[in-house]
């Protein structure tokens, strides 16, 4: 496996995380404008990408975090690099972060998305209840996940 560097996202590397979005997540997707408005608030948010070592995006993770609660607002990674532990690394960073700015974690994840639910719960996340139809515009259901902070 190539060396994978994680680093703060920026506007350049938005085409790629909208591939990556439209791989991973349609047709659910987030647009450019939403990332946009997501990196513009450097106060509350914090995005990271994953990048090999020619630069290409492997995968991205977003947090949001007030001093209350902090929200994981993403995590993906393209299917030719999952299992290779970069999901893992990018939420480990986020959580990091979460863990000097909040008092709790929040996420929401498909509830079809056993994978990934299986990541948050060895991250300590504990499922607190279910969204019907929260993934707009396909309708799925999402399962509702918290972990406290570590200090």
């Amino acid at each position: 496996m190539a060396p994978v560097t994680l680093r703060d996202m920026t506007r350049a590397d938005l085409p790629a995380v909208l591939e990556l979005e439209e791989e991973l997540f349609a047709p659910d997707t987030w647009t450019a404008a939403m990332y946009r408005d997501e990196l513009a608030r450097t106060d509350t948010r914090h995005y990271l990408v994953a990048v090999d070592d020619v630069g290409r995006v492997l995968g991205y993770a977003g947090l949001i975090a007030y001093p209350e609660e902090a929200h994981i607002a993403t995590v993906g990674v393209t299917g030719a690099a999952q299992g290779q532990g970069i999901g893992a690394r990018l939420l480990d960073a986020l959580l990091a972060e979460a863990d000097t700015r909040s008092q709790v974690v929040l996420l929401e994840v498909r509830a079809d998305n056993d994978v990934a639910q299986g990541l948050y719960r060895r991250r300590g996340f504990a499922e607190i209840g279910r969204r019907r139809g929260y993934y707009q515009p396909s309708g799925a259901d999402a399962v509702v996940m918290s972990r406290e902070v570590r200090r």
